[in-house]
């Protein structure tokens, strides 16, 4: 419940007296006042930042101009008498959060792609519209689009930043949205490369590609590329999605591309050339690939095509390393990490063989764990077989087969047999040791391979490293985002879900490289929480002769809302602005 509160405070010999909208909130110490937005005005306000809602409009347009002060003569103050009594608060909105969001829509130029492919027609709100509402909507609480039109659109202040009222944005406006929208993809892609480089001087030369998938909540039988694949969501019982995804080394999304669920990740490398291509034309581009994505034929492709790659190998290529693995004459990258080349037998391209310390402990982990689970799950088995408990041959092959398959990681360490006698069954198995030692020199080393004739092992291990901001896009995609999972069950519906994803995972890298030129780091979300506590709200006052004044204002932010919006040069209305008055009732004070 908000209600009014009066607060005075004395400074330099005098009094100020101002007046607060609060709120009762429930803390571990029991019940607190909350200031919700300040009426009065103190000693500390600062003239520079007396900006109204004309000026927010301004700034998220683009237009500067000249800041209108509060107590300039051209704007002389209104008075009236009011009845504090019967003073209310209405309409609470989250208003923070929105003007970021809408800022950065406004900063990457989308509302004009958006307005140039989707002009306006007969449609009662323009489709560019209802594109910048899934976006902004996705990037400050990923839900349905039900919960969109009557929730999220209702409790927020962009029907006053768009000047759309929550009662034009419903279920059936955002569907057909979608479908506006999902055929300007390709476009969006060309128009991205444009800002990238103009905002943030991205040059493109060194592309990272990687794959991941989301499942579907429900059948999706209506979709033809709903299918069951290797699921990295560790849902193997639902159909789904793969999407590969292109992105630069700063982990600004520049395309990408869906495909049906049940998709090999090395089937789909030529179709993401095809796409760069005939997007930005043929060049000569550095690929950068994890070894799930590489073959023999995509890297003829590659070549044919001209292009150079920096790509990962299968682990068996190490045994070819042996070698190399227990000379020295390595070269420290980085704390913990060494790199050095190798000539391998026959090949022409170059390679580069990677330990990182790092990672041997983590490979070391694994395979312990492993190592320890299969033993113990084999040492039950033979116990039950000299018990008696298992008879049959075939269902205790069938058990160690598990067992294998369960721990995969220690398979190949031990040798298994299961015999029969004349009075049942016999069990052996023991570990080799050969191979404990091999797996041991291992761990923490891969191989990269490559065509790139002028760069240093150091600068290809930097290259392929990279691939950690794909993986990186992918985890702010699913999680933060909410990608996974999907709800729609038609395949153009469930692509442009993937579409709307995409769009907010471009504002969601826009901003963290903003926040770092601004020395604030790189953690979006973070700052969207400390903007979610700022909100709007309409203070009803009434006035003599029981008119009605209503006054929509800003909650003013605490003190590290302040430095933040500052340094990121944004302001927030601080002048209320008049939506109900009449103005008979008001009269100029004395001069």
């Amino acid at each position: 419940m908000a209600f009014l509160k009066r607060s005075r405070r004395s400074k330099s010999g005098s009094v100020y007296e101002s007046w607060a909208i609060v709120e009762s909130v429930r803390t571990a110490k029991g019940p607190r006042h909350r200031t919700i937005a300040m009426l009065g005005k103190g000693p500390e306000f600062d003239p520079e930042e007396r900006v109204g809602w004309e000026d927010v409009a301004g700034q998220l347009s683009g237009e500067t101009g000249r800041q209108r002060d509060l107590f300039a003569d051209a704007e002389p103050p209104l008075w009236a008498q009011v009845d504090l009594k019967r003073v209310r608060v209405e309409r609470l909105r989250r208003f923070g959060d929105v003007l970021l969001a809408l800022t950065l829509w406004r900063r990457l130029r989308l509302d004009e792609f958006f307005a140039g492919v989707m002009p306006e027609g007969r449609e009662g709100v323009p489709w560019s519209l209802v594109a910048c509402v899934h976006a902004l909507a996705r990037f400050c609480e990923p839900s349905s689009d039900l919960a969109v039109a009557e929730s999220f659109y209702p409790q927020t202040a962009l029907g006053d930043l768009l000047g759309i009222g929550p009662e034009e944005i419903y279920d059936n406006r955002l569907y057909r949205g979608l479908d506006a929208m999902l055929p300007r993809r390709r476009e969006l892609f060309s128009h991205l490369r444009t800002v990238y480089g103009e905002l943030f001087g991205a040059t493109f030369d060194i592309l990272l590609y990687d794959i991941t998938s989301t499942y579907f909540e429900g059948q999706a039988e209506a979709n033809p590329k709903a299918a069951r694949g290797y699921s990295r969501d560790s849902r193997p019982d639902c159909s789904q999605l793969c999407i590969g995804l292109v992105v630069t080394p700063e982990q600004l999304p520049l395309a990408y591309e869906v495909f049906a669920g049940n998709r090999a990740d090395v089937t789909t490398v030529e179709d993401i050339f095809d796409l760069m291509e005939t997007t930005y034309g043929r060049a000569r581009r550095v690929w950068v690939m994890d070894r799930g994505m590489i073959s023999e034929e995509n890297l003829a492709v590659l070549r044919e095509r001209g292009a150079s790659y920096v790509v990962g190998t299968p682990r068996t290529m190490l045994k070819r390393c042996e070698r190399e693995l227990l000379m020295g004459s390595w070269e420290e990258v980085q704390p913990g990490v060494e790199v050095k080349e190798v000539t391998l037998d026959g090949e022409r391209e170059r390679f580069v063989l990677c330990r990182s310390r790092q990672r041997v402990e983590k490979d070391r982990a694994i395979v312990d764990r492993a190592v320890s689970g299969l033993e113990a799950g084999l040492a039950a088995l033979q116990r039950q077989i000299l018990a008696g408990r298992e008879r049959s041959r075939e269902r205790a092959e069938r058990r160690v087969g598990r067992l294998l398959e369960r721990y995969s990681r220690a398979a190949r360490l031990f040798t298994v047999s299961i015999t029969e006698t004349g009075s049942g069954l016999r069990m052996t198995y023991g570990r080799k040791r050969a191979v404990e030692d091999w797996v041991a020199l291992q761990n923490g080393c891969y191989l990269l391979r490559t065509n790139v004739t002028d760069l240093a092992p150091s600068e290809l291990w930097r290259t392929y490293i990279g691939l950690t901001e794909a993986e990186a896009a992918f985890r702010e995609l699913k999680s933060p985002l909410g990608l996974r999972p999907v709800y729609h069950q038609k395949e153009g519906r469930s692509e442009a879900h993937v579409f709307v994803a995409f769009l907010a995972l471009c504002m969601r890298r826009a901003l963290a490289l903003w926040m770092e030129s601004c020395g604030l780091g790189t953690a979006p979300q973070k700052l969207l929480e400390e903007f979610r506590r700022i909100h709007s709200l309409d203070v009803v006052l009434t006035a003599k002769e029981q008119t009605k004044v209503r006054l929509r204002v800003v909650g003013t932010p605490d003190e590290s809302t302040r430095i933040l919006l500052q340094r990121l040069g944004l302001k927030l209305p601080n002048r209320p602005k008049i939506i109900e008055n009449v103005v008979a009732t008001f009269a100029l004070p004395n001069r």
